[in-house]
């Protein structure tokens, strides 16, 4: 920061470069899943899948997807984040097209694999490059870089829509997205931020010893309460995607088209959030994203739950995403900055991953509540955990390590890293 003006420096031309390349990873991350989403159908019909054979083969993305991202960490340690993004791109088309061409559960299953050993490299890699180009900007961005996966997800079903509707065979339309999706994230690569290592070679220094790193004691505490917050935050979320147009069919008695309003408010509620959360966070502080943020949250759900009227829970399910939108890119930020250097990828994969099980296991853990008292009753659960996360968040202090989205002292932190 200037301390004449108070404000911070005017980013370096090749910071710039890597925060659009990491726009662009988010982006080619969110058409990736939406190439899968939008081919289900057809897959099912040429594997000749049901529900619950799907579910397994879901659980099987998840699962090496959430493998991938704990490797992937460690690796991103050691090497730098650029060569876990470029393996994960290959990996993911690999599976993208393994996929297209299936013709049965088993060989969808491999294919599958393949894809989530690959989305979660990505997903790992981008998020590194995302806390890294950040705490070099010294103020909140990572909100933005969060919309473009949802940016990205509605550009891909948009492509895969027109696809499927030109009726071209699986392994066309699959291809041409999965081309599409491999060179957005390849081409990204040159202006991404290179390795810790890397960067103090050229700077002929020594790779500095993490002098200034918490103790291994507070680095596990305040690692399980970020990865308990991600975790709850996560579950939240996911449960929206699978059961936000059930709930409006089953508590409202609407139409299976007129319920797709109660998913589409909240996806747009959650692209805008994300869009305006960075200068939120800059303002009042990265905690306040958090908390009220959360409060939000659990008052729409509530809305969702307690209102009688249809049109009200749709104003319910879009205070629900916004208040939900900015919360785990501050989670991330934190998780990141924890452990300084390059260790602080594996602290950050450990987070990642926690949420990553909160979005395979709260559509699971909902619908197992459901069928015991209900799904409006069910659907309490998440606006308890949104009100957990609030009271969470006080001890934490979340912000961009030395930058103005710093909140005030509050709760422990790991130091700074600079």
């Amino acid at each position: 920061m200037n301390p004449s003006t108070g404000t911070l420096p005017r980013p370096s031309a090749a910071l710039r470069r890597a925060r659009l390349g990491v726009f662009a990873s988010f982006l080619a991350c969110g058409f990736a899943v939406a190439t899968w989403v939008v081919h289900i159908p057809r897959l099912m019909d040429n594997t000749g899948l049901n529900e619950a054979g799907l579910g397994v083969l879901l659980l099987v993305l998840g699962v090496g997807a959430l493998l991938a991202m704990q490797a992937g960490g460690s690796l991103a340690a050691r090497w730098g984040s650029r060569p876990v993004q470029a393996w994960g791109t290959v990996v993911m088309l690999l599976g993208i097209l393994a996929v297209s061409l299936a013709p049965d559960p088993l060989w969808l299953g491999a294919g599958l694999i393949l894809f989530g050993i690959g989305n979660g490299a990505l997903d790992l890699a981008m998020n590194e490059q995302a806390v890294r180009v950040e705490q070099a900007y010294g103020r909140p961005i990572m909100s933005a870089f969060h919309a473009f996966f949802s940016v990205g997800g509605a550009l891909g079903a948009l492509l895969g829509g027109t696809l499927l509707a030109l009726n071209l065979p699986t392994v066309v339309s699959m291809g041409i997205m999965g081309a599409v999706c491999a060179a957005v994230s390849l081409g990204a690569l040159p202006v991404l931020m290179p390795s810790h290592a890397a960067v103090a070679a050229a700077a002929g220094e020594d790779l500095p010893a993490p002098t200034q790193a918490p103790a291994r004691s507070q680095v596990l505490r305040l690692g399980l309460v970020l990865g308990s917050l991600a975790f709850a935050f996560f579950l939240a979320e996911g449960t929206v995607n699978d059961w936000s147009s059930r709930h409006a069919v089953e508590h409202f008695g609407t139409s299976e088209s007129l319920a797709a309003a109660a998913y589409g408010t909240f996806s747009v509620a959650m692209t805008i959030g994300r869009l305006c959360a960075d200068r939120v966070a800059g303002r009042f502080g990265a905690g306040a994203v958090v908390r009220y943020g959360s409060l939000v949250a659990a008052v729409g759900l509530l809305g969702v739950v307690l209102l009688p009227s249809f049109a009200w829970a749709v104003v319910g399910w879009g205070l629900y995403g916004l208040g939900l939108s900015g919360i785990v890119p501050q989670l991330f930020t934190a998780a990141g900055a924890l452990v300084p250097g390059p260790r602080g990828a594996v602290v950050l994969a450990r987070v990642v991953g926690a949420g990553y099980v909160g979005m395979l296991a709260g559509p699971a853990i909902v619908g197992g509540l459901a069928g015991l008292v209900g799904l409006n009753q069910a659907l309490a659960l998440p606006v308890v955990l949104c009100l957990i996360g609030c009271a969470l968040s006080f001890t934490l202090r979340l912000g961009v390590p030395g930058g103005a989205g710093t909140a005030p002292q509050e709760g422990t932190t790991a130091p700074a890293h600079r």
